[in-house]
C-alpha cells in the first residue's frame, strides 16, 4: 500500500516540475507503467476487500488522464520544436530583407549620386549649348558679311575665274535669314572662293574672248590677265586695250599702241618668244 501511495504522490507532483520534453515523456512512461501495474500487486498484497482498494473505474480514470497528459506533452512538445524551427525561418528571412533593405539604400544611394552627377552634366551642357549658340550667331553674323564682300569680288573678278567660280559661288545663299546652310558649310564655301580669288591674283592668266572693239562691232581678242587688278587685250587686227575692274565688272580702254607690246607678251607666255622684259602700262583705280 505504501509503494502505491508513493507512486501516486510522484504522478500527481510530476507535472509541476520543470522538466525538458524529453525528461517529461521518460517520467510519463514510467508513472504509467507503475499505475499498470498497481492492480496485480494489490491482488498479491492487499485483501480484494479491503477499503483503501481504490475501484477500478477511478484507475481508469487515471489511465486516461495520464494518456491525455501525455499526448498533451508530446503536443507541446511538437507545437515547441515547430515554433522554435518557424522562429529560425523566420529570423533567416528577416536576415535576408535586412540586407535586402541595406542593398536597396546603398543603390539608392548611388542613384542619387548618379542623379546629381547628371543634373551636373545637364546644366553644363545647358551653359554650353548657350554658348555655341552665342558663338554660331557671332559666325552666322561674320559669314553673312564676308559673303558680302565676296559678291563685290566676284563681280570684279576677271570672266575665266568667275566662270572657274561659278559652282562655288551658286551656293552663297541668297537670303541668309532663311538658309537652311549651316554657318560651317557657308564659311568653307566663303573660304573656298577666297583661295581660288587669291590664287588668281598670285598668277598671270590668257584668256580668248569677244569684245566690242572701238568701231563697235564684236571681235574675238587675246587677253592677259595679270592678277586681279589689270589686263591687256590685243585682236587679230592689232587693236589693243587696257583693262582694270570696277564695281560693275571689267572697264575697257582702246589703246593700240600697247599692240606689239602685248603681242610680245602672248608670244613669251606661249613659249613662242624668249624671256624678255615687256614695258607695259598700269592704270590702278
Amino acid at each position: 500500500m505504501e509503494a502505491v501511495n508513493m507512486s501516486r504522490d510522484s504522478r500527481l507532483k510530476s507535472p509541476a516540475r520543470h522538466v525538458g520534453p524529453s525528461s517529461a515523456l521518460g517520467v510519463l512512461a514510467l508513472t504509467l507503467a507503475l499505475v499498470l501495474a498497481s492492480p496485480a500487486g494489490m491482488s498479491a498484497n492487499q485483501d480484494p476487500g479491503s477499503q483503501d482498494t481504490p475501484p477500478a473505474s477511478t484507475l481508469e480514470e487515471m489511465r486516461a488522464s495520464l494518456t491525455k497528459w501525455m499526448e498533451t506533452e508530446q503536443i507541446i512538445y511538437k507545437e515547441r520544436k515547430d515554433w522554435q524551427q518557424g522562429k529560425d525561418v523566420l529570423n533567416g528571412r528577416l536576415e535576408l530583407l535586412e540586407q535586402e533593405v541595406g542593398s536597396l539604400e546603398e543603390k539608392i544611394q548611388q542613384a542619387e549620386g548618379s542623379v546629381a552627377e547628371a543634373n551636373k552634366k545637364r546644366d553644363e551642357l545647358i551653359a554650353e549649348r548657350g554658348a555655341l549658340e552665342a558663338a554660331d550667331a557671332q559666325l552666322t553674323e561674320a559669314v553673312t558679311a564676308m559673303e558680302g564682300d565676296v559678291r563685290r569680288l566676284f563681280t570684279s573678278a576677271p570672266q575665266p575665274i568667275q566662270e572657274k567660280l561659278q559652282l562655288l559661288y551658286q551656293r552663297i545663299p541668297e537670303d541668309p535669314t532663311t538658309t537652311r546652310v549651316t554657318a560651317a558649310e557657308r564659311f568653307q564655301n566663303v573660304i573656298g572662293i577666297l583661295n581660288e580669288l587669291n590664287k588668281a591674283n598670285n598668277e598671270i592668266t590668257v584668256s580668248y574672248e569677244v569684245r566690242n572693239l572701238a568701231d563697235g562691232r564684236p571681235s574675238e581678242v587675246r587677253v592677259i590677265y595679270v592678277g586681279l587688278a589689270q589686263a591687256y587685250y590685243v585682236s587679230p587686227r592689232g587693236e589693243a586695250g587696257i583693262g582694270w575692274p570696277a564695281e560693275a565688272g571689267w572697264e575697257w580702254q582702246p589703246s593700240n599702241a600697247i599692240a606689239e607690246d602685248v603681242l610680245m607678251a602672248l608670244e613669251i607666255l606661249q613659249g613662242k618668244h624668249t624671256p624678255a622684259f615687256v614695258s607695259l602700262p598700269v592704270t590702278l583705280r
